[in-house]
């Protein structure tokens, strides 16, 4: 089996190939990683679209015969981006983790697996990128053994009306130095401390904030 994955190059997902790469390599002997949808290998059996940025012409998502996303809401609803991050951000405490194909537009394909998982309100950025790249791996895993059997897929399309949440900046993790910490919690704790870290302005300063558990 020919396996390639895409993941943007400023991801988090970067620092866990080596996880992905463990869990998967009984399906391939080698897993080829990309940053750019344009670097893709042709004639492979599956591309796994994990934390990538880009919208991808079909023309490139030709080269696989599955093109998977890894997508966290209860699709149609919640298409987009940082999705898992815009839902715990309104107080969500259960995510709906969606494994599907990548259609004609952002987040559209059939619907292979789904699976609601709790996301405990004390767990910061790591945390939660972890337990979402365990749940997706598993979702992959399901996938790629029923593919190795050569077994008929079961997916089923999206029903209802899409919703779709707008891309993420570092704007948006802007902390209001006027509000408790309390208040702003969620957005402390679902800021990349590496890329995207908070922020706030002070006689014309700007200053970073990182927030570490023990």
């Amino acid at each position: 089996m020919k396996i390639q994955i895409l993941i943007s190059k400023n991801s988090w997902a970067n620092d866990y190939k080596d996880y992905l790469k463990i869990k998967l390599r009984k399906f391939a002997k080698k897993i080829f990683f990309f940053n750019n949808h344009q670097k893709l290998n042709k004639n492979f059996d599956v591309n796994i679209i994990f934390s990538y940025f880009n919208i991808i012409p079909n023309s490139y998502l030709s080269y696989s015969k599955y093109n998977l996303i890894c997508h966290e809401s209860d699709l149609p609803k919640g298409r987009g981006m940082s999705a898992i991050t815009w839902q715990l951000l309104k107080n969500s405490d259960k995510i709906t983790f969606s494994l599907i194909d990548a259609g004609n537009k952002i987040d559209s394909g059939n619907i292979y697996f789904q699976k609601k998982v709790k996301i405990k309100k004390t767990l910061l950025f790591d945390e939660i990128k972890f337990i979402q790249l365990k749940e997706n791996t598993l979702f992959l895993i399901k996938f790629l053994k029923v593919f190795k059997l050569k077994k008929k897929f079961l997916s089923r399309k999206q029903i209802g009306k899409p919703t779709y949440f707008p891309r993420r900046s570092y704007k948006d993790n802007k902390i209001n130095i006027n509000k408790s910490v309390k208040s702003q919690f969620n957005l402390l704790r679902l800021s990349d401390n590496n890329f995207y870290p908070n922020f706030f302005y002070y006689k014309n300063k700007k200053f970073f904030l990182k927030i570490y558990k023990k």
